[in-house]
């Protein structure tokens, strides 16, 4: 009989709260549970960590295995536990030191070679885990995201790689992040428009007092051109604001790359996009373009052509900067600070009042 205690975190949103991985090998006949609310996805995680800990070189212990993912009310979702509960099973059968998995988060979900694969939305359970005084370690793929947090992260290409770290056989180097490269594609600059005297001064005096925009004129005069081109306007991004709009890219699915996340973000939706698109939703409660447009520009073009339903979801978090998506059984609260930027063609009903004008 053995119990091992690992620690690990859940995603709900931009939030990551923890979650406690208890691995029990009883006497009995063999079996495999998992309990504590787990979905599907998590349930499918005694299959492939049995075959990870095989092709591993490692034995399968012929006892009864309980897994217990606390808090039991909450609920557990995807293959981001595979890697804990493989070295919970190794850890109750003395492995290695027991003391080690109490400062270590472990992440990653186990394919049945063993290797280690990169698993979504990373990067906010990175940040917390440095707020709550741990270290991480996650597969090789997820590595250069989760190194943006300043945190203690120590990336593995497999399982070996990781049992043999907590043995002290072959200690994981730690992750720091890479240099940008010196090749970084500009970001589109005012100094490029020629004339536009009056448009580019609503530009700027939209950047400084943090103003909507709406451009007005016929198809071809630069209105796309120029809403693209306020990004460069705005301030540099601090390390907090950098980090929320990382975290909602990862959430999102998005790969976060070291050269770019600094990057004020510029989201362009067609206008045939819905209204669950802009704010989010989906079954695991994904952000919208204006989440991700947070701390950026969202830009509307064609603005009569989207729905008015679309539009008036936009009231709320254009004023509190902030939403909250509500399902059944969970929520989760998302930034949404965006400076919003529209464009249209002249409304058709002037131009027909002006031939008519003139008609007489």
């Amino acid at each position: 009989m053995g119990l091992a205690i690992l620690h690990s975190r859940a995603q709900y949103g931009t939030e990551a709260p923890p979650v406690t991985i208890e691995v029990l090998l009883s006497g009995g006949l063999p079996a495999f549970t998992i309990v504590g609310m787990a979905e599907t996805a998590v349930r499918e995680s005694k299959d492939r960590v049995r075959g990870a800990l095989v092709s591993s070189g490692f034995e399968w212990p012929q006892s009864r295995i309980t897994v217990s993912l606390g808090p039991a009310e909450m609920r557990k979702m995807g293959g981001r536990y595979d890697l804990a509960i493989a070295l919970g099973i190794l850890a109750a059968r003395r492995q290695f030191p027991l003391p080690v998995l109490q400062t270590v988060e472990f992440y990653g979900e186990l394919a049945m070679s063993g290797d280690l694969r990169p698993v979504p939305g990373l990067l906010p359970s990175v940040i917390q885990a440095r707020g709550a005084g741990r270290c991480v370690v996650v597969p090789r793929d997820n590595a250069p995201e989760a190194a943006l947090a300043d945190a203690e992260v120590y990336a593995a290409s497999s399982l070996q790689d990781v049992v043999a770290h907590l043995a002290g056989r072959d200690p994981l180097a730690l992750e720091v992040v890479g240099e940008q490269p010196d090749d970084e594609t500009p970001a589109p600059d005012l100094a490029d428009v020629r004339g536009q005297k009056l448009a580019k001064r609503a530009l700027e005096i939209a950047a400084a007092g943090n103003h909507n925009l709406l451009f007005v004129g016929p198809p071809g005069t630069g209105k796309s051109m120029l809403a693209r081109r306020l990004p460069g306007l705005l301030p540099p991004m601090t390390d907090e604001e950098a980090l929320e709009t990382a975290a909602i890219d990862s959430v999102a699915g998005g790969k976060v790359a070291a050269r770019e996340w600094r990057r004020r973000p510029f989201r362009a939706p067609h206008h045939t996009a819905s209204a669950p698109a802009l704010v989010g939703g989906g079954r695991t409660l994904a952000p919208g373009e204006i989440s991700r447009a947070h701390n950026g520009v969202l830009f509307l073009d064609e603005l009569p052509e989207f729905n008015r339903n679309v539009l008036e979801v936009l009231r709320e978090p254009l004023e509190s900067g902030a939403i909250t998506i509500a399902r059944a059984g969970m929520h989760a609260d998302f930034p949404s600070r965006f400076q919003l930027v529209a464009a249209m063609n002249p409304c058709l009903c002037v131009a027909k009042l002006s031939r008519f004008k003139k008609g007489r």
